[in-house]
């Protein structure tokens, strides 16, 4: 089986495209998702040096879950694995299985996040985590060139609940935390899933834990998402939260996105804990009054950087994309720096003591401890981040290539590395403590940017900050100077956006 263009499919260190024809072509197709999962067995079995018996597959609420789950079960048994079904499920459950038994190698998570109702996804996991980029990319050469590996054994398929086991978990963590069966009685705690996979949250963790869910929304999975994108980065999303909260009183609002392993949350006056708020009250957690380094992507501000100095710990600003941010918490870990919290402000959280997982729902348990130990202080979660220091601006602006037909990321990177020689030239200094692009420093306008190549897009996300009013449009017009020599560069945006500021 050979199919050309599946290296396309490649997400980071996932697997994404269209399943369903919503008037886009199907990317994701089920011969395609068969090779994946067929060269997935092969790649493991080199690494593990033995054959695969058994792997757990789940999937979350998109309506071609099913559609995919059988390509994936048909992969699996026609290449002699076992398949062990779990069903509906959020993202973090499928690896926290893998630790909680022992009798499967790895687990297929079918997901796309918080993408369009016609997207889909493949992600993977071993005992050790999930994968690497670079393993996404060995596995769809095996898959583009057909390596899929022969055998005459059938595998056989069985099927097995694990969320209210994982559910459980995080509500005997809350429980042993605060030393109470039910801590949250009394509270009034509303979940928002966004008609995504984590409406079990209100029934299955608040509620036994004393919580009053009454007011909660869009807990039914419907992966068409009728009322809103389950993600708590999209405005509309935490607006129908905030409101959701205001009308039913609330003490506090949490939102996930479609496969949980994200989270956001609003407090009981409305204010979104989100983006920079998110990161200071979870390093307030994970530091718990000890040292260590907080590992953030590069666009969190200066003044979350203050905020986690003065509560004890350093703020390591690295590179975007959750996995960086993870593996470099890893890493350092591993080298004798203890870094407690890799978080990404997308509301990717990742704990040292939950196996460095992004789990939404380990997050907000987290906050729910906080919470319940505030509320014996007679205090608010909010009155824990009241000194974080916003900036006065904030912006992103996206810069496009006016051409795809050439090597836009070699184009990119020299763009950065010719801003890195001349932006002296405007007035700016090179921040010392970036990882990723080229950051600059403007001391008249309060301020930097921040200008890098996407993850995954052929653009230049450009990330403006100032703590002076119109500080964004000075610093923005000096940027768009260093620009105007590159003409493979669209600055559209950039103009439009020093025009309108």
């Amino acid at each position: 089986m050979n199919i050309p263009g599946i290296k396309k499919l490649k997400s980071g260190s996932d697997i994404r495209g269209v399943a369903v024809d919503l008037g886009a072509a199907i990317t994701l197709t089920d011969e395609a998702v068969y090779a994946i999962v067929r060269a997935f067995c092969t790649w493991l079995a080199r690494r593990n040096g033995k054959a695969v018996e058994n792997i757990a597959v789940g999937h979350d609420v998109r309506i071609s879950a099913e559609r995919i789950d059988n390509a994936v079960l048909r992969a699996l048994t026609d290449g002699g694995v076992n398949a062990c079904v779990l069903g509906l499920c959020s993202t973090p459950s499928m690896f926290m299985y893998l630790k909680a038994y022992k009798d499967c190698d790895a687990s297929v998570m079918i997901t796309a996040s918080h993408l369009p109702a016609d997207r889909n996804g493949l992600k993977f996991f071993t005992p050790e985590g999930g994968l690497e980029p670079a393993d996404i990319d060995e596995i769809l050469e095996l898959a583009e060139r057909g390596t899929l590996g022969h055998t005459e054994k059938k595998g056989c398929i069985s099927e097995k609940s694990f969320m209210d086991e994982y559910c459980l978990g995080l509500v005997e963590g809350v429980r042993r935390a605060c030393g109470e069966k039910q801590p949250l009685k009394g509270k009034k705690i509303i979940v928002d899933a966004g008609n995504g996979a984590g409406g079990f949250f209100a029934g299955k963790v608040l509620e036994p834990l004393g919580a009053d869910t009454t007011g909660s929304i869009f807990l039914e999975p419907d992966g068409t998402f009728p009322n809103h994108i389950p993600n708590p980065e999209d405005k509309t999303a935490m607006s129908f939260l905030k409101q959701a909260v205001l009308n039913s009183h609330a003490d506090l609002g949490v939102i996930f996105d479609t496969d949980v392993d994200r989270a956001g949350a609003v407090d009981g006056d409305g204010h979104e804990i989100n983006r920079n708020d998110l990161i200071a009250l979870a390093s307030v957690i994970a530091l718990d009054g000890k040292e260590g380094t907080i590992v953030t992507d590069s666009v969190t501000s200066d003044g979350l950087t203050q905020f986690i100095e003065k509560i004890g710990g350093k703020h390591l600003r690295f590179k975007r994309g959750y996995k960086n941010v993870i593996d470099e918490a890893v890493r350092r870990n591993k080298s004798g720096e203890y870094c407690p919290l890799a978080i990404e402000t997308s509301g990717h959280a990742a704990f040292y003591d939950n196996y460095f997982l992004d789990d939404g729902a380990y997050l907000i348990t987290r906050i729910l401890i906080l919470l319940a130990r505030q509320t014996k202080k007679g205090q608010t979660l909010s009155s824990i981040i009241a000194a974080l220091e916003h900036p006065v601006e904030e912006d992103e602006v996206r810069i496009s290539f006016n051409s795809l037909s050439n090597d836009f990321k070699s184009e990119g990177n020299r763009v950065i590395e010719d801003i890195k020689r001349s932006a002296g030239s405007v007035g700016g200094v090179l921040a010392p403590d970036n990882y990723e692009g080229v950051k600059v420093r403007f001391k008249e306008a309060g301020g930097w940017f921040l200008l890098r190549m996407s993850v995954h897009d052929p653009v230049m996300p450009v990330n403006f900050e100032s703590n002076v009013k119109g500080g964004n449009k000075i610093i923005a017009q000096k940027l768009n100077w260093l620009l105007e020599g590159y003409s493979f560069l669209n600055r559209e945006n950039l103009v439009k956006f020093i025009q309108k500021a």
